[in-house]
């Protein structure tokens, strides 16, 4: 007979190990997405940022929400998940705050998978983000991403769909059109820096799309998603079944 115990009396369920912080946002989130339970072959569990809006996060950069993404880790980690990721590549402005207040990893953006990506390709990582203006040297630094690095970093907050969709919540999201977006941007990125190895899908709203770049960049395209699925295969291991 196999015996368990009680992990933390604040655990009331199990077996959702990543938990994931989700900003206070409305949009369609279509499977592929990080906001979509149904992107992962395992379960998840989703926290809200209250008040971590698209504009205070992005825009704004403010401070004050630090303390609320905080509150929102602990919350996770007592519930009993074993990693931490976030749901935008932005919320890297408060992973070392976030990542010093709890005891399992934290692994906020997807910008923290450039220094692998470099190592694997070599030469120049792209990078895609939501917008490309508000990504700042602190969002790199606190994602580890060492200043030799070489970037091409495009943006698209010039794409209407993407746009009026994403960052401005109209509520309705027409995906094929996003497709279309994001392909016409990687394209012209790789076109303006042919020495591009391998492309990152900063955005959490873009995983969806990522088949569709590497398609017409012929290159390693990384995401959230890719970043997840490495950590959760890293915090819960199973053992081998086959034949000899």
């Amino acid at each position: 007979m196999t015996v368990y115990t009680v992990t933390r009396k604040t655990q009331s369920w199990y077996g959702d190990q990543i938990g994931i912080l989700i900003l206070d946002a409305a949009y369609p989130c279509i499977p592929g997405n990080v906001g979509n339970a149904t992107t992962y072959d395992f379960p998840v569990r989703f926290q809200e940022v209250r008040g971590a809006s698209i504009d205070r996060l992005l825009n704004q950069r403010d401070p004050a929400l630090c303390e609320v993404f905080i509150e929102a880790a602990v919350e996770l980690q007592s519930r009993g998940v074993k990693a931490i990721t976030g749901a935008c590549g932005f919320m890297a402005y408060f992973q070392e705050e976030v990542a010093a207040a709890v005891d399992i990893p934290v692994f906020l953006s997807s910008l923290m998978q450039i220094p692998f990506m470099h190592a694997l390709g070599g030469g120049m990582v792209g990078i895609i983000t939501a917008n490309a203006g508000r990504l700042t040297p602190r969002h790199f630094a606190a994602s580890n991403v060492p200043g030799h690095i070489p970037l091409a970093i495009a943006g698209m907050e010039r794409q209407t769909e993407f746009r009026e969709a994403i960052l401005e919540e109209k509520g309705t999201l027409d995906s094929a059109a996003i497709e279309r977006e994001v392909t016409e941007v990687a394209c012209d990125l790789v076109r303006a820096h042919p020495e591009i190895r391998t492309i990152l899908l900063e955005c959490s709203d873009l995983p969806p799309y990522a088949h569709a770049v590497q398609a017409v960049t012929n290159r390693p395209v990384f995401d959230f998603v890719t970043m997840i699925n490495y950590v959760q295969q890293g915090i819960a291991r199973r053992p081998y079944h086959g034949i000899m």
